[in-house]
């Protein structure tokens, strides 16, 4: 995990880090008074989650990210953005994806305190599988969120990851949790942008989602249920589309592949609970991080519902 402080009021000391930490760019305030600016970072391989604080007018011409780039605006304005014949304006609530990953952007902040969340963009194929039968790359088709709820739901979800994922860099770091959090982030933006990916099994993935392909499915997980896995390469598995994947994990586990990893995970973590020995150290948090349970709350709440105890008793032997 990587974590970086920048805050300075010197404009050319500004411009060089944001070129550095972001992509190419020329800024500029077109004024002799003090622009101060500070940024925190908290970032693992897949995605970043930045807090930005400016507080002066400032207009940005940036290069190409090639990364998805969301942003939540906090306070004040951007003015002016523009993006391949779109512009538009963001104000305090507004969840928006700033350009797609091969376009530059432009326009101006006006002394606004915001969140810029970036993504590696084949974490959305990764999630959704191919968008068509050709295989293209799962891509977004708006900046805007398609509805009120949907942008709250993603503002919720980077808040989630910036708060308890990222907070936490022993946990942000196990291989495990990192997966994890970076394919629940990357299927919240699809949930909440118009996009390309096809989401309901087509008659062919009706067809391909019988019992070989579920048992092939199956024994992938257990077998790489201790590495990071995705949606597309338990379907690569099982030689059918993330579609029929999915399909089959309802018609026959009433489940969906990532709620079944997820299980099995459990139970190994319930294993490793009951082998560890607390004297040497071992403690219920580590476990859980290893086994991608991020949340102690959270991975006690599944453990109690699942074993009916507490992890804290199972390895205490209590």
């Amino acid at each position: 995990m990587q974590t970086l402080t920048f805050d300075s009021d010197d404009m050319g000391r500004t411009e060089e880090f944001l070129s550095r930490a972001y992509a190419r760019m020329r800024i500029g305030n077109g004024s002799t008074a003090t622009s101060r600016a500070r940024i925190e970072r908290s970032a693992i391989d897949s995605f970043s989650v930045d807090e930005l604080d400016l507080d002066f007018d400032m207009s940005y011409s940036v290069t190409p990210l090639g990364r998805i780039c969301l942003c939540v605006v906090h306070e004040g304005t951007i003015e002016d953005h523009e993006f391949h014949g779109v512009r538009d304006a963001f104000g305090p609530g507004d969840v928006v994806s700033f350009a797609p990953p091969e376009l530059p952007y432009a326009g101006r902040i006006c002394g606004a305190r915001y969140n810029i969340t970036m993504l590696d963009p084949a974490l959305l194929t990764q999630v959704a599988g191919e968008a068509n039968a050709s295989g293209a790359a799962v891509r977004l088709t708006g900046h805007r969120p398609q509805s009120r709820a949907a942008a709250d739901r993603l503002r919720q979800t980077i808040i989630y990851m910036r708060d308890h994922v990222l907070a936490v860099p022993a946990v942000a770091d196990q291989p495990l949790v990192a997966s994890t959090a970076a394919q629940h982030l990357a299927a919240s933006v699809l949930a909440a942008f118009p996009n390309t990916a096809l989401t309901e099994p087509t008659g062919s993935d009706r067809q391909d989602a019988h019992p070989a392909a579920l048992r092939r499915a199956l024994a992938h997980i257990e077998d790489h249920a201790d590495r990071p896995v995705t949606v597309a390469e338990i379907a690569a598995a099982a030689h059918v589309t993330v579609r029929a994947l999915q399909y089959a994990f309802r018609r026959h586990l009433d489940t969906t592949p990532l709620a079944h990893l997820r299980r099995v995970r459990l139970s190994h973590a319930h294993r490793d609970l009951l082998a560890a020995d607390p004297g040497e150290g071992a403690t219920v948090t580590d476990i859980a991080a290893r086994w991608g349970f991020h949340h102690p709350g959270r991975f006690a709440a599944v453990y109690r519902d699942c074993y009916g105890h507490s992890p804290h008793r199972t390895l205490h032997g209590s």
